[in-house]
């Protein structure tokens, strides 16, 4: 007779693979988050700002998009010698500049995880190097990064796991100036009517190769979504919406709390 898992046991299980990954803590992170909350993205208002300045987008807000799932090993040349056209070299420009650029980035956002469950949520931005993912309920995680440090929180355990944010692939978008062809090993740059794509790889001699695929607006140039792919060769994808880039920010909400929570346990 076939036996269904125990629940508590797969949740354990995936915690300690979240921790044991701690250089793609963000996927992992969000990964573990979708065990939580399997939910279908609704309509909802764009995110408060934190400093009392009501909506961080005026109007109209937007539908949740439905994430495009790519793979983010198609077209990759396998070759450790990348050579790149001239309107790959510009596209990789335009989207360093547009990074660059940054300096505050408020949204909501839809995460699709490896099993194909969805999330949401709303994130905050402010370069450099300080993020605030916030999962709406019945998840309990929030990801915080302070500009050093990076948390994974459990609200609900009052647990957290701490690493360094130059570990994580978000450091990539969190940095105050960057230029992609010089600062990371780009694999691949890509372009059709509707996406920008930048694939950026990583090797870590304990942990194996991972990528981040960055894609953008081939029309508007703004960020639209990025997808993680850990050395097991699962993918988590996050699409980002109702973005505003001139949103004041709280530096509170970036501050991490060690007093309340600690450690997660095993």
């Amino acid at each position: 007779m076939i036996r269904h898992p125990d629940i508590r046991f797969a949740a354990t299980i995936a915690a300690r693979s979240a921790r044991m990954a701690g250089v793609l803590l963000v996927t992992a992170a969000m990964v573990t988050a979708a065990s939580f909350a399997q939910t279908v993205p609704v309509p909802k208002p764009a995110p408060k700002g934190r400093d009392g300045g009501g909506p961080a987008v005026t109007g109209a807000t937007q539908t949740p998009p439905n994430p495009v799932i790519p793979d983010p090993r198609r077209n990759v040349p396998t070759s450790i010698f990348q050579t790149f056209d001239a309107n790959q070299k510009a596209q990789a420009a335009k989207v360093s500049a547009y990074l660059s650029s940054l300096s505050t980035l408020v949204g909501n956002f839809v995460q699709v995880g490896p099993d194909g469950s969805k999330t949401q949520g709303d994130f905050y931005i402010q370069k450099p190097g300080k993020v605030r993912f916030e999962y709406d309920a019945p998840s309990p995680i929030d990801i915080v990064a302070d500009g050093s440090s990076l948390v994974v929180r459990d609200r609900k355990l009052a647990t957290q796991d701490v690493y360094p944010l130059s570990q994580t692939p978000l450091r990539f978008l969190l940095s105050d100036r960057i230029d992609l062809m010089k600062d990371t090993n780009v694999v691949n740059v890509s372009a059709d009517d509707v996406f920008v794509s930048v694939t950026i790889e990583e090797k870590q001699a304990l942990v194996g190769t991972s990528r981040l695929l960055l894609m953008f607006g081939a029309k508007d140039g703004q960020l639209k979504q990025w997808t993680v792919t850990d050395p097991q060769g699962y993918d988590t994808t996050i699409a980002v919406y109702n973005l505003d880039a001139g949103k004041k920010l709280d530096p509170a909400m970036f501050k991490i709390d060690f007093t309340n929570y600690g450690p997660s346990p095993g």
